[in-house]
């Protein structure tokens, strides 16, 4: 099964028309643009030439039959495949530099097989997804901001061999996603990875009672809450009120000594403090229990 490119959205909405419908089980292709909707070929397109009504188009969204509101959508992540060439971009007024930039720059990077040519320098491949969520509660929310039901997370766990959990408000859960990078740091601090077209391999399955806080990513070695807020203090707050609940729900711990466990062995990352909200996450070795 496989959603092509042309198919997107830009808002989680549960108005949203499906693009395909799936059941619990199935697994689907999402063909993705990049994030300027495959309008930065070269170094001369800048900035100031993309149309930001087009920016983050998410491919989707896929209808899976069985989910229902209060359900968990299980998404595993298979295979992220990318393109040959990605973008990154920068300009006055973008990122965490923004005061300090005097023009927009566009750098055009080819891409090898393990990793990326930037300025000559061998940046090694990260394939992630930059944009995955469900509809949101209420108002569609536009691709570009995160929150409770995923969105522009831009978090680096979001990558091949990852599951990540969302929540399912809407019947259908109306799962979308796209902007993938070949290559991102934590923090993504002048507001772009080296955005990709490409495409994603997932599983979807849904969980009936799933106990714990969402969104939630699990790899072979960790779990990763995550919180999208405005500031990165509310955001951590929640990232780290979430790994509680998770260590609570896996132990017989009291609140005091998930925390405290949490200052022993967590470790609390930064996945994007560009977009209208940063998002920060929480992770915890799965070894600490067993």
């Amino acid at each position: 099964m496989r959603i092509p490119k042309n198919k997107v959205v830009f808002s989680m909405d549960k108005d949203n028309a499906p693009a395909l419908t799936a059941n619990s089980g199935d697994r689907v292709v999402f063909e993705t643009m990049d994030c300027f909707s495959d309008t930065v070929k070269t170094s001369e397109d800048v900035v100031s030439e993309i149309d930001f009504s087009k920016v983050n188009p998410a491919t989707g969204p896929l209808f899976v039959k069985e989910a229902q509101p209060g359900d968990t959508l299980k998404v595993t992540i298979h295979s992220i495949k990318i393109s040959d060439k990605g973008a990154v971009l920068t300009s006055p007024g973008l990122g965490q530099l923004s005061d300090y930039i005097e023009k927009e720059e566009t750098i055009i990077c080819d891409i090898k097989e393990d990793h990326a040519d930037y300025k000559g320098i061998r940046i090694p491949l990260t394939k992630m997804i930059g944009v995955i969520g469900t509809a949101a509660v209420g108002e569609g929310v536009n691709t570009g901001t995160p929150h409770n039901h995923g969105g522009n997370l831009d978090t680096t766990r979001m990558a091949e061999g990852s599951t990540v959990y969302l929540p399912v408000n809407v019947e259908g859960a109306l799962l979308a996603m796209g902007d993938l990078h070949a290559s991102m740091g934590d923090g993504e601090i002048m507001g772009s990875g080296l955005e990709v077209a490409g495409e994603v391999e997932v599983t979807v399955e849904v969980i009936k009672d799933f106990n714990l806080p969402l969104p939630l990513i699990e790899t072979d070695d960790v779990w990763v809450t995550l919180g999208s807020r405005e500031t990165m203090e509310e955001a951590s707050k929640l990232a780290i009120q979430n790994m509680v609940k998770v260590i609570q729900e896996h132990s017989d711990l009291s609140f005091n000594q998930a925390g405290m466990l949490l200052s022993l062995a967590g470790q609390l990352r930064t996945c994007q403090v560009v977009n209208p909200n940063v998002t920060m996450r929480m992770e915890l070795a799965k070894n600490i229990f067993n």
